[in-house]
Formats: C-alpha cells, sequence, structure tokens
C-alpha cells in the first residue's frame, strides 16, 4: 500500500524501499527545520543546495541505505538497522552530533526517532507511489519538512 487510509477493515503492508532514489525537491520549512536541530548558518545554506540519492537494499525489516553524493558518486552515509530495533547513526555532516535511533513500522511507513544529547527529530520514510519516496521530518518543535525522491 502506498498511501495508507484510515481504514480499519484494509490491511496496511509494509513498503518495500528498494532502489536507488534520486532527490528532486525539498518542501516545508527545511531551514526552519535546520535551526531547530543546532546546524550552523553555513551548514544550513549549504545543505539547501546539496541534494543526495538514496541507494536503499531492503529484505523485510532488514535495511541498509547508503547516502550518496550525486556529483561525486561518494558514500557520505550508509546505514543498516533492522526496523523494530535500534542503531547509532554516525552520519553528522549537518549537526556534528551522532544519535541514537529508534525504528519502528507505523502504517506501512518506516518512522525513525533521532535523540542527540541537545536536539530530537523524527523521519518518516514514505512510499507515496512506486516512483515516489517521501522523507517526512519533523523537529521537536513541531517545524515540518519534506525531501522528495523518484526512483532512477
Amino acid at each position: 500500500m502506498y498511501s495508507s487510509d484510515d481504514s480499519e477493515t484494509d490491511e496496511v503492508h509494509n513498503a518495500d524501499f528498494n532502489g536507488n532514489w534520486i532527490q528532486k525537491s525539498i518542501e516545508g520549512d527545511y531551514e526552519g527545520f535546520l535551526m531547530d536541530i543546532c546546524v550552523g548558518s553555513l551548514a544550513r545554506r549549504a545543505a539547501k543546495l546539496i541534494y543526495v540519492d538514496h541507494h536503499i537494499t531492503q529484505d523485510g525489516d532488514n535495511m541498509s541505505v547508503k547516502v550518496i553524493n550525486p556529483g561525486s558518486g561518494e558514500v557520505e552515509a550508509h546505514q543498516e538497522y533492522t526496523v523494530g530495533g535500534n542503531f547509532t547513526d554516525t552520519y553528522t555532516v549537518l549537526t556534528g552530533k551522532v544519535a541514537e535511533v529508534t525504528t519502528e513500522w507505523e502504517r506501512g511507513k518506516i518512522k525513525e526517532t533521532h535523540t542527540c544529547p541537545r536536539f530530537t527529530y523524527t523521519l518518516v520514510r514514505e512510499l507515496r507511489d512506486k516512483d515516489t519516496m517521501v522523507l517526512h521530518l519533523k523537529s521537536s518543535k513541531h517545524i515540518k519538512c519534506k525531501h522528495i525522491y523518484k526512483r532512477m
């Protein structure tokens, strides 16, 4: 199921995120979100200009997510985790902080809660349709933005 509805009779299936995804756009208050998670002004300006690809391999609950810089082809981050478990996110390019991350399935989407000493935020990975993935980001002050990806 791509988009969950509120019907209690419909069975919700966990999404299959396998594939290579290219970032196409950012919607919402990305600047405010970055400020709320303690990203400095120079890094915020850079973050708004740089889009990244996600190369995802998924086997049921087991996820491997590579964040790729499309300009250099360099792997900037590689997260491996099991949905329903925890992992340490060492991708510190924006915040400079290592985060402890809890994960869970939520109505067919993957919800990650990232916790650092000075901030917490959530990331929800959703398939809008078979060729569109959306990363919904929300800070502890409820500042929201979305990163929109298309299947390569």
